[in-house]
């Protein structure tokens, strides 16, 4: 029993200390991030959902159970560490979580992606609109981000055609199976159909508590990864859709205003003005 407890410690503390250091935690997502990965694998070749999904087959039960329509305008949140998507639907003057799915491959590490071919999925605020969809994806379903935005054009970082679609491939997109991708279709092209102009996606590198900044905060994107912060919060405090713009080589956020359908295009404001 003693060497059991002293086993136990020598692994807890090579953990802890994996974790005081950027590299170690770096290490260890990877770890987990693959071992995931080879989870996924196995269970899209057994024909199962990822662990995760929601029901698919209740979709109008779901809906119901929160009070939500298909045809309210929609907000898509990504979280690249724990791979996973939310959407929110509209309801009166804020938006409700409507499903959190699991990503099934996104390609890379935290942080931006920087130029063309470096096989990294892109974080920041994006817009999608009508002409952003693709209904006959190689990946079955997708729409583009619309990487490079005014940020990452500021920053001179390069690329196209990153995307969020369907099956479990990616270099640089997120890939979030078929049967997912045709639930989110079925919700963002209702939202467009009703008058939405266009929906926001903002791609965070982890859910961004004050934990997680204090142990994946530092370092490079310390600054970026704040600004994109600031926009986390104004949504955490208001479920409304931020205020968007570019000021300089930085974002601008400021709080939505209710009732707004989180359509507005993200334009060069050093003090954007919330809009309905």
């Amino acid at each position: 029993m003693a060497r059991l407890f002293s086993l136990v410690v020598v692994i807890l503390s090579l953990f802890l200390g994996l974790l005081a250091m950027p590299a170690g935690r770096a290490w260890l997502d990877g770890a987990m991030r693959n071992l995931a990965w080879v989870d996924r694998k196995v269970r899209l070749r057994l024909g199962m959902p990822l662990r995760g999904t929601p029901d698919l087959s209740s979709f109008k039960e779901r809906l119901a159970e929160k009070g939500l329509k298909a045809g309210g305008a929609v907000f898509i949140r990504i979280f690249k560490r724990e791979s996973e998507l939310e959407l929110w639907i509209r309801k009166g003057g804020q938006f409700t979580l409507f499903a959190t799915y699991p990503i099934c491959r996104w390609s890379g590490r935290l942080g931006p992606k920087l130029k063309e071919g470096d096989r990294q999925s892109p974080e920041g605020f994006y817009t999608v609109a009508q002409n952003q969809l693709n209904p006959n994806s190689r990946w079955h379903r997708s729409f583009n981000l619309g990487f490079p935005n005014r940020l990452d054009r500021a920053h001179g970082r390069t690329g196209s055609f990153l995307m969020v679609h369907g099956g479990c491939g990616s270099i640089g997109c997120y890939a979030m199976t078929n049967p997912v991708i045709d639930e989110i279709w079925r919700l963002v092209t209702a939202a467009l159909r009703n008058g939405q102009p266009r929906f926001h996606v903002h791609v965070f590198p982890f859910r961004m508590t004050g934990w997680n900044m204090t142990l994946y905060g530092h370092g490079e994107w310390n600054g970026f990864w704040r600004d994109l912060k600031k926009g986390h919060d104004l949504f955490e405090k208001t479920h409304r859709p931020p205020e968007v713009s570019v000021c300089g080589s930085r974002y601008a956020v400021s709080e939505g205003k209710p009732g707004s359908a989180g359509g507005h295009p993200i334009s060069d404001n050093c003090a954007p003005t919330a809009r309905k």
